[in-house]
C-alpha cells in the first residue's frame, strides 16, 4: 500500500513539508503514522473530487483542473480544448423507463468517455446529463475530430438495462483554448457551441423529413 517512491510517498512528503518537518525529524513509528494519515487524506481528497454517480470528476474538480490547463496554456503557449457533451432526449428516457435506467445510461456514458481519452485529459460531469472534457495540448482541428469520433461512437452504442437496449444520442460543443480565459467562460462557450450543434442537427433532420 505504501511506497516511498509512489503516490503515498509523495503525499507523505507533502504532509511533512506542511508540518515544517523532514523525515529525519520523525521516528520510524511516527513516519508510519504520517504515511497512514497522508494516505487517508489523499483518499478523502480523491473521494471529494469524484462524481457521486459516474466514474468522472465532479464540477468543482473539473473547474480546478481547467484552471491548471489555463496555467499551462499561459506558461507554455500550448493549445487545449473544452468539449461540452449533452444527452439528447434524456428527460424522455427517464420519464419512460425510470430513473434507474437514466442512472445506468449516465454511468455507462461516463465510462465510455473516460475510456475514450488519454490519461492527461479530464472528464467531468457538470450536472444532470451534461459532461465536460478537457483535452490538453490539443489543437482546435484535433479537438473537432475528437468530438466527431466521440459522437459517432456514442450515437451507435446501445446501453443495456433491465434487458432493454437504450440507444442514446449526444450533442457536443467544442471550444478551442488558445489564450488564457476564465474557466467558467470557457465552459459557457463550449455550451453555446453544443447548442449550436444540437439545433443544426435538428434543422437537418427536419429538412430531411420534409424532403
Amino acid at each position: 500500500m505504501f511506497s516511498g517512491l509512489g503516490h503515498a510517498g509523495a503525499e507523505t512528503k507533502r504532509l511533512l513539508k506542511r508540518l515544517g518537518l523532514s523525515r529525519g525529524d520523525v521516528s520510524s513509528a511516527g513516519l508510519r503514522a504520517l504515511e497512514r494519515l497522508a494516505a487517508e487524506l489523499a483518499a478523502a481528497e480523491e473521494l471529494a473530487d469524484r462524481d457521486t454517480l459516474t466514474p468522472t470528476f465532479n464540477r468543482r474538480a473539473f473547474l480546478r483542473e481547467l484552471h491548471r490547463t489555463m496555467s499551462e496554456v499561459e506558461r507554455y503557449k500550448s493549445p487545449a480544448a473544452v468539449l461540452y457533451i449533452d444527452l439528447d432526449g434524456f428527460k424522455a428516457l427517464n420519464d419512460s423507463h425510470g430513473h434507474a435506467a437514466g442512472d445506468a445510461v449516465l454511468r455507462q456514458l461516463g465510462r465510455m468517455l473516460v475510456e475514450s481519452v488519454r490519461e492527461s485529459d479530464i472528464v467531468g460531469r457538470l450536472g444532470g446529463d451534461e459532461f465536460g472534457l478537457i483535452l490538453n495540448r490539443v489543437p482546435a482541428e484535433e479537438a473537432y475530430m475528437k468530438a466527431t469520433s466521440l459522437s459517432d461512437k456514442i450515437n451507435t452504442t446501445a446501453i443495456l438495462h433491465a434487458s432493454i437496449a437504450h440507444r442514446i444520442r449526444v450533442s457536443i460543443g467544442v471550444h478551442a483554448i488558445a489564450m488564457v480565459e476564465d474557466p467558467e467562460t470557457a465552459i459557457a462557450r463550449a455550451d453555446e457551441a453544443m447548442y449550436a450543434d444540437k439545433h443544426a442537427r435538428r434543422a437537418q433532420s427536419a429538412a430531411f423529413a420534409a424532403f
